[in-house]
């Protein structure tokens, strides 16, 4: 187990990962990946039981699908961080012939990648045929997956939504990026989602809120009160309060960083805010 100064550095270090991949390429993903640097740093570091040593199957061991794919630069840093491929693989992300596209995809075998993920709204879908997968195999581990808010305005959520509680699929534990914003705007203002809590309720799930969503220590707490609920009829889901471009200034508060890449004076003031702990690619 990290401490939390471990988990830290590892966080700070992913957030400048994330803005050197984006900023060498003038195209990418920043804000949602700033946001949810905290969430990977835990779930990979300290919560899932995984082998680097990738198969596809995943058999006995925890598995997680990115379903809002865009935010590929935190995953990319965290798997690469984490054992999973080289560190200086990121220099090629977005680059012709790279394995690390602008969405995550398997076609070039990259380890740690099970979906292509381009398309939202289908990431669930996914995880709910691997987790009925596991039951099946009598494989005791969990599916984790990750969405965004703006993501839950396409209706295959919403079908997935039903069939996990209806079929009791209780060894999954979905978490959304509760940012409250979008490409375009705010979602209140694009199409508002109302109360997300009242709706997964409704749809018969298990509901853990958590308002401090880039605290390491309060990501963890709720990771493992999830993982705490599982087993008991329903699927889990974790609603994450984070803030968009987080750990960034001029990023935070604002949508506009969610899918633009900084300057190269942006990018100096950015790391200087961020200073280099494990090790620059």
């Amino acid at each position: 187990m990290s401490t939390t100064q471990q988990l830290q550095d590892f966080v700070t270090q992913v957030r400048r990962d994330i803005l050197r991949q984006v900023h060498q390429v003038n195209s990418g993903h920043p804000g949602g990946s700033l946001g949810c640097a905290e969430f990977f740093s835990v779930l990979y570091q300290e919560v899932m039981d995984y082998s680097t040593d990738f198969k596809m199957n995943g058999e006995n061991e925890d598995l997680f699908f990115l379903s809002n794919g865009h935010i590929s630069p935190v995953f990319y840093s965290v798997l690469a961080r984490s054992g999973f491929f080289p560190v200086d693989e990121l220099n090629t992300f977005r680059k012709i012939d790279s394995r690390l596209q602008g969405h995550p995809t398997t076609h070039e075998a990259l380890p740690g990648i099970r979906i292509a993920s381009g398309s939202l709204g289908q990431g669930l879908s996914v995880a709910i045929g691997a987790a009925a997968a596991k039951k099946l195999n009598n494989d005791d581990k969990l599916i984790y997956t990750l969405h965004g808010d703006g993501e839950l305005q396409e209706g295959q959520n919403w079908e997935a939504i039903m069939y996990a509680a209806g079929n009791k699929v209780d060894n999954l534990i979905a978490t959304v990026d509760y940012n409250k914003k979008q490409i375009d705007g705010a979602t209140d203002d694009v199409l508002p989602l109302g109360s997300l809590k009242a709706k997964f309720e409704a749809f018969d799930w298990d509901v853990i809120e958590l308002k401090e969503g880039n605290s390491c220590d309060a990501i963890k707490s709720a990771l493992n009160e999830a993982k705490s609920r599982t087993g008991k009829g329903k699927p889990v889901v974790i609603l994450m309060e984070t803030e968009m471009g987080n750990g960034v200034d001029f990023m935070m508060g604002t949508h506009a960083w969610h899918g633009k890449a900084p300057s190269d004076e942006q990018l100096k003031t950015a790391l200087e805010q961020n200073p280099e702990t494990l090790g620059d690619y």
